[in-house]
């Protein structure tokens, strides 16, 4: 199978399988064992698990150790295509298919040819899309827009979603035979909070890949790692990832401290981490900062998620724009440095 992987019953280097998923936890072991299974085998799978648990990391492993990793691997965010552009977008047109359809255009599907075409956040699939979708993977084959022409489906589908399909199926919001065909294999990322064991790991990973600076790159002070293990990690391994990318312009004299990874309501180790609750405050005080310390940890939450994109967060919070961007800058929050 080449070199790209090193596996056997007593070490798994994670690096070299899923670059950016790294962790010994027997969950992650597990998962990462069975990829050189799935990699060889022609069937969907349907790679779940919360918002930033590394799906897409573990889609592109599956591509890179395939016969099919000399051949594109393209992504297809599902939740950003709309009904009347989905078909356009996913299966292409020819010219003159609509009014502005001045040339032909391949869609995903073509550009992934020979390769593997991942169906990213597949829940948010509109009802015309499942419809869609599920031709293509029943019999394999697409029409461009406006085209009579029958054209072969020649990739393999990865679909991931955050969200409880079967949920989902018995609701009525996603078809059952959709899910059926997506689901031939499956992955189930547990969340950080699942294997804490692997978080000094990850944030070392974190701090050599992000650290520019001349000599050693800093290290974790005692009570750093302690706040990191404490922390409950909503967004999972990219939000240790943002706290990484976060703490180490702050770093001084080689130590990463707690103050420099930005946790909300933590400035001093665990024991501040949980001394909103034990001191002697007033109701009044107390209350508002409980109120910032949810605010903070919803918003950290909210632009991990939507990696800084203040628009789509907005959207999802059911705030104007502007109000939302007010509420970052009184919490401190730059959406930028959430784009990573």
């Amino acid at each position: 199978m080449s070199n790209l992987l090193a596996i056997n019953s007593e070490r798994i280097s994670d690096d070299e399988v899923v670059p950016g998923l790294v962790g010994q936890a027997p969950a992650l072991r597990d998962i990462l064992a069975r990829l050189p299974t799935l990699a060889k085998a022609e069937g969907a799978v349907l790679i779940s698990g919360e918002t930033g648990t590394g799906k897409e990391l573990v889609a592109r492993a599956i591509h890179r150790l395939s016969p099919r990793a000399s051949y594109p691997f393209v992504a297809m965010n599902c939740g950003s295509l709309v009904d009347t552009l989905f078909e356009s977008e996913v299966f292409g047109h020819e010219r003159g298919a609509f009014t502005d359809a001045h040339a032909r255009r391949q869609g995903l599907v073509a550009q992934a040819a020979g390769g593997t075409l991942l169906l990213d956040e597949i829940d948010t699939l509109t009802p015309r899309g499942q419809v869609a979708l599920l031709r293509v993977l029943q019999d394999r084959t697409f029409r461009l827009l406006g085209s009579n022409s029958e054209h072969r489906a020649d990739v393999r589908f990865l679909a991931a979603t955050n969200a409880g399909l079967e949920r989902l199926v018995q609701t009525g919001a996603f078809r059952v035979d959709l899910y059926y065909r997506l689901c031939v294999f499956s992955v189930s990322l547990p969340p950080l909070r699942d294997r804490r064991e692997d978080i000094p790991r990850l944030a070392e990973y974190f701090i050599r890949k992000y650290w520019q600076g001349s000599g050693a790159a800093p290290r974790l002070s005692g009570p750093a790692a302690e706040a990191l293990l404490a922390w409950n990690w909503v967004g999972n391994v990219r939000e240790l990832e943002n706290a990484i990318v976060r703490a180490l312009p702050e770093a001084k004299g080689g130590r990463i401290e707690v103050g420099d990874l930005g946790l909300p309501g933590v400035a001093g180790g665990l024991g501040a981490a949980t001394s909103l609750l034990q001191a002697p405050r007033s109701y009044k005080t107390q209350k508002r900062q409980a109120l910032d310390a949810f605010d903070r940890q919803y918003l950290l939450r909210l632009m991990t998620d939507h990696r800084g994109n203040v628009s789509q967060a907005a959207r999802e919070a059911g705030k104007e724009r502007r109000d939302l961007g007010k509420l970052l800058k009184r919490h401190g929050f730059d959406p930028r440095q959430f784009a990573v």
